[in-house]
């Protein structure tokens, strides 16, 4: 990732945590609606959840700069996932997922450059989150 698009993601994130127990809805239901399976996946109050997600996210958002402070963090998110029965192809979902939410979230303020560097983000994310898988 450019530091540009590090940037284009800490502005755009700051701009979605006002409104987050939306995004997080928003988030799972397109996420439950591009395969309804996944919900069984999910145990607890979906608030709660939803505030888990936004809180992991700021951490990650906030230290992509230095991505060497949270790529174990990352990785050992993989294994707890892995253990709750995800599987690899809910990655390219939930990707689907969070872009999608950040595009209503943000609107016109999701640029083709903040969509690329979310991409790249969650690329990151992604393969870090799948070696501890």
């Amino acid at each position: 990732m450019t530091p540009e698009q590090i940037d284009l993601v800490q502005r755009t994130w700051r701009a979605v945590l006002p409104v987050g127990d939306t995004a997080a809805e928003l988030f799972y239901g397109k996420l439950f609606s591009l395969d309804p399976e996944v919900r069984r996946l999910f145990k607890n109050d979906m608030v709660d959840q939803g505030r888990n997600l936004t809180a992991m996210i700021s951490v990650a958002v906030g230290a992509l700069a230095k991505p060497e402070r949270i790529r174990l963090a990352v990785r050992q998110l993989g294994e707890r996932h892995a253990a709750y029965g995800v599987e690899r192809r809910h990655f390219e979902l939930v990707g689907v997922a969070l872009i999608w939410t950040l595009e209503k979230c943000l609107g016109e303020a999701f640029t083709p450059d903040v969509k690329d560097a979310w991409r790249a983000t969650y690329v990151f994310l992604t393969e870090a989150m799948l070696i501890g898988a």
